[in-house]
C-alpha cells in the first residue's frame, strides 16, 4: 500500500524516515514543488520528480539518498523543470544516461585497458587503495551524472577525513579515468578537470651529514637480512623503491656490472651501473637465482601476490627509530 506525506527534506529527517513493512511510502518536499522521495520495504530511498511529458505521466529518478544530497536533488529538480519549460525532454536524457557506462564500469575498464596492459602494477594497487573511499558511492552512477560540484565535495571530504595527500591522489585518478574514457570515445566532459588540488607540504627528507654513520649502523643492525640488503641496494643504486623491490635476476648483467630497469614511469628502460658494494649485495644473494626470478622474493610464510617483497614499512620504521 502506498502512503503519501509532506515534509521538509533535510538529511536528518530523511535518515529518520520510517521503513514500510511492504510496498513503499512516498514523501513530498515542502520546499521544492514536485520533488518526491520513495522509501521501499528494503530501506532504499530514491529522489524522483513526476511530470507530464508528451501527454504521459513520467517518473524521473534523480538519484539515491544519501549518495545524492537533498541540496543536489533540489537543484536537479529545478534543472528538469527548467528543461520542460524550454520544451526539452529530460526523460530522454535520463534514458540516455541509463544506457551509459557507470563510474564503476569505467574504473574497471581503466584497470583492464590501461593499467594492466601498460604493466603498471603499482598503479593498479594504488588506484584501488585511493578510490575505495569513492567507489561505494559512485560505482553505479552513470559517468555524466556525476557533477563538478559533487567532485569538489568529494575532494574536500576526503581532505578533511583522510588528509590532503589522499584527496589529491583520488582526484588525480578520477581525472585520469575520465580522460581515458574521453580518449576511448565517450562524449562527455570531465567533472574533475580544473579542480584545484590542495597544497601539500613537501615530504622530501634528506639524511644530514652527521646522521649518515648512524643510518648505516641502523641498516647493518637490521635483523631481517632481506630488508637489510634491500635498503643497501636502494642506497647503492639510487633507484626508486618499487624498482628495487621488483628487481629481476634476468635484468642484471654481471659481465658489464649493469642493471637494466625495463619499466620506468615514462615507459623507457633505464640502465644503472652497479658499484662494487651493490655487486657484493647481489653476490650474497646469488643462491636464490635458481629458485626465483626475483632478487628480493617474498617468503613462503608471507607470500605476496606479486611474488616479490612489498613495501617494507615495518623494517623502515625500525631503522628510523
Amino acid at each position: 500500500m502506498k502512503k503519501q506525506t509532506e515534509i521538509n527534506f533535510t538529511k536528518v529527517a530523511l535518515l529518520e524516515l520510517p521503513v514500510p513493512s511492504k510496498g513503499k511510502i512516498k514523501f513530498h518536499d515542502t520546499k521544492e514543488k514536485g520533488l518526491s522521495l520513495y522509501v521501499t520495504a528494503t530501506g532504499h530511498k530514491s529522489f524522483m520528480i513526476r511530470r507530464r511529458i508528451k501527454r504521459q505521466q513520467k517518473e524521473i529518478i534523480l538519484g539515491h539518498f544519501p549518495d545524492m544530497t537533498v541540496e543536489l536533488a533540489r537543484k536537479e529538480a529545478q534543472k528538469i523543470k527548467g528543461q520542460l519549460a524550454e520544451g526539452k525532454n529530460p526523460y530522454e536524457e535520463k534514458e540516455k544516461l541509463a544506457a551509459e557506462k557507470t563510474f564503476g564500469e569505467a574504473y574497471e575498464l581503466f584497470i583492464e585497458k590501461y593499467a594492466k596492459i601498460e604493466n603498471k602494477l603499482r598503479t593498479q594497487k594504488d588506484i584501488k587503495s585511493r578510490l575505495k573511499k569513492v567507489l561505494p558511492h559512485w560505482s553505479h552512477r552513470p559517468l555524466s551524472s556525476i557533477t563538478r560540484y559533487e567532485m569538489q565535495d568529494m575532494h574536500a571530504r576526503i581532505g578533511r577525513e583522510h588528509g590532503k595527500y589522499e584527496a589529491n591522489r583520488a582526484l588525480a585518478y578520477i581525472r585520469a579515468i575520465y580522460n581515458k574514457m574521453i580518449e576511448w570515445g565517450w562524449e562527455g566532459t570531465n567533472p574533475a578537470a580544473k579542480i584545484q588540488k590542495f597544497k601539500e607540504q613537501k615530504r622530501d627528507r634528506f639524511i644530514l651529514h652527521d646522521e649518515l654513520p648512524k643510518f648505516m649502523e641502523a641498516v647493518e643492525a637490521e635483523p631481517n637480512r632481506d630488508m637489510r640488503d634491500f635498503f643497501l641496494m636502494c642506497l647503492y643504486t639510487g633507484a626508486r623503491c618499487g624498482n628495487v623491490l621488483s628487481m629481476r635476476w634476468e635484468d642484471i648483467d654481471f659481465s658489464i656490472n649493469e642493471w637494466r630497469i625495463p619499466d620506468m614511469k615514462n615507459g623507457e628502460p633505464v640502465r644503472i651501473p652497479l658499484i662494487e658494494e651493490a655487486l657484493e649485495v647481489l653476490s650474497n644473494r646469488l643462491h636464490l637465482k635458481e629458485s626465483t626470478p626475483w632478487v628480493f622474493p617474498s617468503r613462503e610464510h608471507k607470500k605476496s601476490k606479486s611474488g616479490h617483497l612489498e613495501e617494507p614499512k615495518a623494517a623502515w620504521k625500525r631503522i628510523l627509530d
